[in-house]
């Protein structure tokens, strides 16, 4: 996956709802494909899981839960992962990527529109996330008031939409040759965008 990240511009990021979540309406712990621009499984994202308390958490805590994603390549081998603390609002989640902490992902105040921030392990921000206002599924990415790619929700037509309740996501590079630290940031921060504004009570 790494490499195919690096070298890439488009990818998808495809939630797999459990049956339980369908029928039952309680969140159950999400997990997601990761998919190439072609449609090829490159790797999966899953929430950690196991024990009542975080089946609690994910129920009724919901966006503010504390949880942790582990993100791996095809093999199962882990790449990455991201941390998320609780929170009641302004969502963060921590990026280690190989071992070491590469950045983080921050929802921000704004009274028009959704934003987020990203900063690097410097804690500099290098890129910024928001959602114009009559564009609400689609997230552009912008460096130093520059377009350089978007995060996109994308349905999968209104039925089976009502059904599934599955989340897509579409991520766009404009420039292929982005720093891969900072597409790994980006792939993150569309998990968070899901966690934060499409789940229920996000």
């Amino acid at each position: 996956m790494e490499e195919r990240l690096a070298s890439g511009s488009r990818f998808g990021v495809r939630q797999v709802k459990e049956w339980g979540e369908v029928l039952t309406d309680f969140e159950t712990r999400n997990r997601y494909e990761i998919l190439a621009d072609d449609g090829t499984p490159i790797g999966l994202a899953a929430e950690e899981g196991g024990g009542i308390g975080r089946f609690l958490m994910r129920s009724f805590l919901r966006a503010a839960r504390p949880t942790t994603l582990h993100l791996l390549d095809s093999e199962g081998r882990q790449l990455g992962r991201g941390d998320k603390k609780f929170r009641l609002y302004f969502y963060a989640m921590e990026v280690e990527w190989g071992g070491k902490k590469i950045g983080a992902i921050e929802r921000r105040f704004s009274l028009l529109h959704r934003k987020f921030t990203v900063s690097d392990s410097y804690g500099r921000e290098v890129v910024t996330i928001h959602s114009p206002l009559l564009k609400i599924w689609t997230f552009e990415l912008r460096r130093d008031d520059r377009k350089i790619g978007a995060i996109r929700k994308q349905w999968g037509g209104m039925l089976k939409e009502a059904f599934t309740q599955a989340d897509t996501f579409g991520v766009e590079f404009e420039d292929p040759g982005l720093d891969p630290e900072l597409k790994q940031l980006l792939l993150v921060a569309t998990f968070l965008i899901d966690f934060t504004c499409f789940e229920k009570g996000g």
